[in-house]
């Protein structure tokens, strides 16, 4: 049994909130440039390269790339060899505290959904937990703005729908969001498991590297489809016009019942952050 304490734990989120808000995964920054050469449109190819110098000078003076610091989602993969030592959410949240606090960084989080009234600190974050085996613990650090979340949707369709019928669901979903989740996007689309699972599965898609096709060769095919399919919506650089509306589209699929075809999209602005460590 290995032990790992909760001080290092929160050390650990402290750094991974204000890393992944100051720089973007280079994969995904490599689609950014790459949607600047390709854009041909005049309004919409100078709002990519406008895109481009924000990140460079994100990282030069060492700020945020957006003023939304987002909403800290903490995924944790715990080994089932590992023992923590201490209170293992608090931890995270500690980290949260500080690195939102210390870092500089925007709080965003209200203590209540209808009452309001800031946390002051970005707390407390939402997170996710899955035993794994190994004496290892991943966190992964996803701070997501609502600019983009907001946008995000969700169908329960039945058996009866056919891949055209998501495809469209998914390009429809960008259309009607136009230039509000700050495009060009990264969609996370969960397919399968139930109601609140193909969320889950949605949001943990966003945390792919875009590099990274499904490696089903059948959802690969499905992915770029529907990056087709919202690309030709026209949408383009924060709903100018164009033809970079999404820069990836990562599908997560899951077992379901019989009588269902759960199907979520969430939707990642242009800066679709996250840092992982492995203690």
């Amino acid at each position: 049994m290995r032990e790992i304490s909760a001080q290092e734990i929160a050390a650990a989120v402290e750094q991974l909130c204000v890393e992944a808000n100051r720089q973007l995964p280079e994969s995904l920054e490599e689609l950014i440039s790459a949607g600047a050469r390709q854009e041909a449109s005049p309004i919409a190819r100078p709002v990519m390269e406008d895109l481009c110098r924000n990140l460079q000078a994100a990282r030069e003076l060492k700020i945020p790339i957006c003023q939304d610091t987002g909403m800290a989602v903490v995924f944790a993969q715990v080994g089932q060899e590992v023992h923590i030592n201490g209170d293992f959410e608090q931890a995270v949240n500690e980290g949260v505290r500080r690195g939102y606090v210390n870092g500089l960084l925007r709080c965003s989080v209200v203590k209540d959904p209808l009452r309001r009234g800031n946390t002051g600190d970005n707390t407390p974050a939402v997170l996710h937990v899955r035993l794994v085996p190994g004496d290892k613990l991943r966190l992964t650090v996803a701070p997501k703005g609502f600019g983009s979340e907001n946008m995000s949707r969700l169908h329960m369709f039945t058996p009866a729908a056919g891949e055209e019928e998501i495809v469209s669901f998914v390009a429809e979903t960008m259309q009607e969001a136009g230039g509000n989740p700050c495009p060009p996007v990264v969609l996370g689309v969960g397919i399968g498991g139930d109601f609140e699972l193909c969320a889950l599965l949605a949001k943990r898609a966003l945390c792919r590297d875009v590099a990274q096709r499904n490696p089903d060769p059948y959802y690969a095919d499905l992915e770029a489809r529907m990056l087709a399919a919202v690309n030709e919506t026209g949408v383009g650089p924060q709903g100018f016009g164009g033809s970079v509306t999404a820069l990836a589209v990562n599908i997560e699929a899951y077992p379901t019942h019989i009588a269902g075809l759960p199907v979520a999209v969430n939707v990642g602005c242009h800066v679709t952050r996250h840092k992982s460590v492995e203690l």
